[in-house]
């Protein structure tokens, strides 16, 4: 893998981590561009270090108010909608692992990500009515964290899955953006205690030369830093209509490229 390589996979993993259309469809999609035969185990642990430092930088107040007091409602929401990502990713880890390494179901995957933004943005429109963390319920966080459980396949995005269910849940803007982002934490968390264990059982996951290694880190975390600041300025200025328009687009150029031309797929 060339400086540059890594390098632009660090920005895209920075940029889609936060923004509605899927860090790994957009991985698994420049893996197949850039002919890259496997992915280094080793390299995309470190990506996820890197969104997982923005994400610390970004919501230190919220992340800091979560450690002075941990028993409180919020926490137990991110538990919560935790849970289901956790029992998916345990149940189907080789279907997921297959998923990545294939990338059939790419181009539907983006295509229902498209759907999952549409609704939730016409579902928030219902009514002008929203709820903020006091009136949160765990109903709420279970929708969310279903919703985060589906985005595990490549090309549903995260982000986009957790903002939706919020949105469609009626909590209030700021609310989706942040429980969305705090979300994130126990999540690329536990993507990476299950890399650090596949690194350890194949300790080929660790021959990369440094320096796109750290590249690739500190671009992922840079570029990350400034997706998460914008994102939480677009959920609560604007719908997310126009990303929905843009992975839509992206997955019917997929399965064009996969069922038709077959340019890299």
């Amino acid at each position: 893998m060339s400086i540059s390589e890594a390098i632009i996979l660090g920005a895209v993993q920075g940029l889609t981590e936060f923004l509605p259309v899927s860090s790994s469809g957009h991985l698994v999609l420049l893996q197949k561009i850039f002919r890259i035969a496997e992915p280094v185990l080793l390299f995309d642990t470190m990506l996820h270090v890197g969104t997982l430092i923005a994400v610390f930088v970004v919501l230190r107040e919220d992340i800091w108010r979560l450690l002075r007091r941990p028993i409180q409602r919020l926490t137990g929401f991110l538990i919560l909608a935790t849970i289901p990502t956790v029992i998916i990713a345990l149940l189907f880890k080789d279907i997921v692992e297959e998923a990545f390494a294939s990338a059939t179901y790419l181009g539907f995957a983006f295509l229902l990500t498209a759907v999952i933004l549409l609704i939730s943005d016409r579902l928030s429109k219902k009514t002008r009515r929203t709820r903020n963390e006091y009136t949160m319920n765990w109903f709420d966080a279970l929708i969310i964290g279903i919703l985060q459980a589906i985005a595990i396949i490549p090309g549903v995005s995260r982000s986009g899955a957790t903002l939706s269910g919020a949105l469609s849940r009626k909590l209030d803007r700021d609310l989706a953006a942040r429980f969305s982002f705090l979300l994130s934490i126990p999540a690329i968390l536990g993507a990476l205690v299950l890399q650090v264990k596949d690194l350890v059982d194949d300790g080929s996951g660790i021959e990369i030369n440094g320096i796109p290694f750290i590249a690739g880190t500190l671009t992922a975390a840079m570029v990350g830093f400034f997706s998460v600041k914008l994102m939480l300025k677009l959920v609560r200025q604007r719908a997310l209509w126009g990303f929905a328009l843009y992975v839509a687009v992206l997955g019917t150029a997929v399965l064009a490229d996969r069922y038709g031309t077959h340019i890299f797929f």
